[in-house]
């Protein structure tokens, strides 16, 4: 194990390794990054649906001696912005989570990997975006945003259609935005050893850093909490970024693409005035 690195950071890069229950262990510390400080490995145990024994075998794996030496490691590097879920009325919970998601996500993408990806999507060919079940919406919202500012963006799978079709013929100068959130299709996995070859952006939950030494770029978002459901705040806040930094890049021409398209709106009515 790396000398010098906290535990989430030792979470990503073993992340791979781990069993199916090490990850569950590694996906919920990852999104209550301050529970290992409150919580007994029973209660870690109970949490994760996982044994005593799994919890200690986790942390041995990451490098710790003990789930006590973890938990001095996580004091240690409290000032690098993790926020706690708070636990106040179901509607104040629910922000906080929101918020926390959208902040974790964030902090853990540098900067400069959010510009290069932007200028990346500037620049490419053609952009063929993916997404199945539900990240399916927010390929198409992605999709949607980039048409207004750049053409050649395509939309994955189309109904009823493979994806044979359309991305047998990408090459170097296109780019590939897979988005896989958790309940991926089962053959999600081939998918990504196909695109091996190509240049392929990934946004996804914590449980796609399974494919992080396969793509280019694996940005990964947080979208879980106390809720039932899953939120996608933060991928939706993600992909505005990035369509915000294609715009820069691309400027004058994206500016008057944007108005050409509202042109269109106004001649054809399509867009409502109010």
């Amino acid at each position: 194990m790396q000398k010098n690195t906290n535990l989430l950071e030792r979470i990503v890069n073993s992340f791979s390794e781990l069993s199916p229950n090490a990850r569950k262990i590694a996906g919920y510390i990852q999104q209550h990054p301050y529970s290992v400080l409150s919580m007994s490995m029973a209660e870690l145990a109970d949490a994760t649906h996982t044994s005593k024994a799994t919890v200690s075998r986790f942390f041995k794996q990451l490098g710790y001696e003990s789930h006590q030496q973890a938990r001095q490691d996580l004091v240690s590097s409290r000032d690098k912005g993790f926020p706690v879920l708070s636990s106040a009325g179901t509607d104040q919970t629910h922000l906080n989570n929101e918020l926390n998601n959208i902040q974790q996500t964030l902090n853990e993408i540098p900067k400069d990997v959010l510009v290069e990806i932007g200028a990346k999507i500037a620049a490419a060919e053609r952009i063929f975006i993916v997404g199945f079940r539900n990240s399916y919406p927010m390929a198409m919202h992605f999709r949607q945003q980039l048409m207004q500012i750049r053409k050649n963006v395509v939309l994955l799978p189309q109904p009823g259609q493979s994806l044979g079709e359309d991305l047998v013929d990408a090459n170097a100068s296109d780019l590939i935005v897979l988005i896989g959130f958790r309940r991926r299709p089962a053959n999600f996995d081939q998918l990504v050893k196909t695109l091996i070859h190509q240049s392929v952006v990934l946004i996804a939950d914590p449980t796609g850093q399974i494919f992080k030494s396969e793509v280019d770029y694996l940005l990964t978002c947080h979208v879980g909490g106390k809720d039932s459901f899953d939120s996608y705040s933060a991928p939706m806040s993600l992909i505005s970024i990035l369509c915000n930094k294609a715009y820069q890049k691309i400027s004058a021409n994206a500016s008057q693409r944007a108005a050409n398209i509202s042109a269109w709106y106004a001649e054809n009515n399509e867009i409502s005035k109010l």
